[in-house]
């Protein structure tokens, strides 16, 4: 089996990676996305899994697609990336799965955001439908706050802030949680503990092993097939009516959390590929 890694930047995740695919004895090229010339028509790929592993999403996208459109298995896969590259699309995947997840409103102006806001409530989270990394999120405490943010984004007038994605703010204890889930197993999970309501590491977080109990592995799980994910992690929140799903990320960072993580989740990753793509599809 050839796997090829498609990357813009080798970083310790995707060296964990090649080093566990190496053990297993399977070839791995890499592919790095900031020198690839696709033409649209025909391409000789020369491998038959490829795991991506980008930063930049809109070169994931595209190349997934492209990979795809030439029956090359992705992990993860076209479908997934588009889904969950947009925060829209993942809370309708989840509610339409029935994955328990906060209450969203999406609108287009700045006077129906206004009104959207006023029918979720403060606080509530005003978040792009489109980012990562906890970047461009706004906890609005009340009307004075939400009127400035929005004269803001108009003003901005970017594509990430022409849409208008609202959502129920959760009060969780001071931290959330991020599931990893490699097909049909959950990899491990940590809480991210933070004074801050962005529990992210970028802002301080702390991370610690979160213990996986059955609730949390069923909502992770059931997250991650509403995405069609092969690897992916999962967003959670404690809250008072139980666990909700708050994002699912797609071309996942683990190198950060691996203290704290089964230390064979790369092994894992590599044998669910040799296992969901046997070699014997390719001859």
């Amino acid at each position: 089996m050839k796997i090829g890694l498609l990357y813009d930047r080798i970083r310790k995740d995707e060296k964990k990676i090649i080093a566990a695919a190496r053990k297993q004895g399977i070839s791995v090229k890499l592919i790095n996305a900031n020198n690839l010339i696709f033409a649209l028509e025909k391409n000789n790929f020369d491998f038959d899994v490829v795991i991506e592993r980008c930063i930049n999403h809109a070169r994931a996208l595209y190349s997934l697609k492209i990979l795809n459109e030439h029956d090359i298995k992705t992990i993860n896969s076209y479908e997934t990336a588009e889904i969950c590259g947009s925060k829209f699309l993942v809370s309708e995947k989840l509610l339409k799965n029935n994955v328990k997840t906060p209450r969203v409103i999406i609108t287009f102006t700045p006077e129906k955001a206004l009104d959207a806001i006023e029918e979720i409530g403060y606080p509530c989270v005003l978040k792009p439908a489109v980012g990562s990394w906890g970047n461009l999120l706004a906890k609005i405490k009340d009307r004075e706050s939400a009127e400035a943010i929005i004269a803001h984004k108009k003003i901005l007038g970017s594509y990430h802030h022409s849409v208008y994605y609202i959502q129920e703010y959760i009060r969780k204890p001071g931290r959330d949680i991020r599931v990893f889930v490699i097909g049909d197993k959950v990899a491990g999970a940590v809480y991210r503990t933070s004074r801050h309501w962005i529990t992210h590491m970028d802002r301080g977080a702390i991370i610690s092993k979160c213990p996986v109990t059955d609730d949390l592995k069923n909502i992770s799980l059931n997250a991650a097939r509403a995405v069609n994910g092969d690897f992916v992690a999962v967003d959670i929140v404690e809250s008072d009516s139980g666990l909700q799903v708050l994002e699912v990320e797609y071309t996942v960072e683990f190198f950060k959390f691996y203290p704290y993580l089964d230390k064979s989740i790369t092994k894992k990753l590599i044998r669910y590929v040799q296992n969901n793509f046997p070699e014997e599809n390719y001859k």
